[in-house]
């Protein structure tokens, strides 16, 4: 099949490479705004490089790959459906819930499959603890805990439009809890401190945060997330249950120093990025978009999928703004 890939900056260019080398992609085109990146990876990747997203789709792609500037996937997401070219789009939707809602409203009971980019769905780790609680063998869940710890700040750049550690990091994990479990969640009390740089507060931000969820059926999900965790980039998950329990991301690479006398786990280099740590999730998440693009399974993240997650950042952000608890039902109705 033809891959159309719209923005080549640090992860559309890791798409392209991952699209690439697999076996049901014959071709790629390719376009940005910045020529240059659009003729390198041309160059590097034997695609075709294009001036424009409406070129990518007159060249008879199959699907497209959108790794854009975020302001601008509400439209590039909106022209290929009209093209009826289905889509592999990175979180979030848009930038607020507003515009996420009307990309929503667009493309609800449509033919053309749009898949968002939320890829621990499809780490191994993640998707067994998943599996663990379908067949029931946790019994009751009654704790999840669901950690991201970044091992340094983005740009000041990046977080003065980011939306917050909520919307833009925390997501991640609110998807997750979601999607392994589920359910729903009902209430959300969130906090969060100042620790590093400074540009973060002065945005407006948090560079550390906890929210606790409790989920529809009574489930506790704590979710924990900071900018500065400098051992390494740390995303893990732990699902207690009445009967048993288990956790993702407890491998020899979990950036993290045990003190416990004569203790040698965890023993190997710890990850240092997102990218590395989820090597393995991106390409199982471009697979199964390949599969998608076939017509032999439906999005396996749909843009409903991704609007769920992101009403529960709205509701963390004001519960952290306005230091009290906060309903999902509350921001439903805002």
């Amino acid at each position: 099949m033809r891959i159309g890939i719209m923005g080549l900056g640090r992860i559309g260019a890791f798409h392209a490479e991952t699209l690439s080398t697999l076996d049901a992609v014959d071709s790629l085109v390719v376009t940005d705004p910045v020529t240059a990146a659009a003729t390198a990876a041309a160059e590097r990747f034997g695609a075709h490089a294009v001036d424009s997203p409406e070129a990518v789709l007159a060249a008879g792609v199959d699907g497209v790959v959108i790794a854009a500037a975020t302001d601008a996937h509400p439209e590039l997401i909106l022209a290929a459906v009209r093209a009826g070219v289905p889509v592999f789009c990175e979180k979030p939707v848009a930038r607020t819930i507003e515009e996420s809602l009307d990309v929503l409203r667009a493309v609800e009971g449509g033919e053309v499959e749009v898949q968002i980019g939320y890829n621990r769905r499809f780490d191994p780790g993640y998707a067994a603890a998943r599996a663990a609680v379908v067949s029931g063998e946790l019994g009751p869940l009654h704790t999840v805990r669901s950690t991201t710890l970044d091992p340094e700040p983005p740009p000041a750049g990046y977080v003065a439009v980011s939306g917050g550690i909520f919307r833009d990091c925390a997501v991640h994990d609110f998807d997750t809890v979601r999607w392994i479990t589920g359910r729903e969640v009902a209430e959300v009390y969130a906090t969060g401190a100042n620790r590093g740089a400074e540009y973060i507060a002065a945005a407006g931000d948090v560079d550390t945060a906890s929210a606790l969820l409790t989920l529809d059926d009574g489930t506790l999900a704590v979710v924990s997330n900071t900018r500065h965790n400098p051992r390494g980039y740390d995303a893990r998950l732990e699902l207690h249950g009445m009967t048993d329990s288990v956790a993702a991301g407890l491998e020899d690479r979990l950036p993290l120093r045990s003190v416990e006398p004569g203790a040698t786990f965890p023993g190997g280099t710890p990850h240092h990025f997102f990218m590395d740590r989820f090597a393995a999730a991106y390409r199982a998440e471009l697979t199964a978009f390949t599969e998608v693009v076939a017509g032999l399974r439906p999005s396996p993240c749909t843009v409903a999928d991704a609007v769920e997650a992101g009403w529960i950042a709205e509701a963390c952000t004001l519960s952290l703004r306005e230091h009290r608890p906060v309903t999902m039902e509350e921001v439903r109705k805002a």
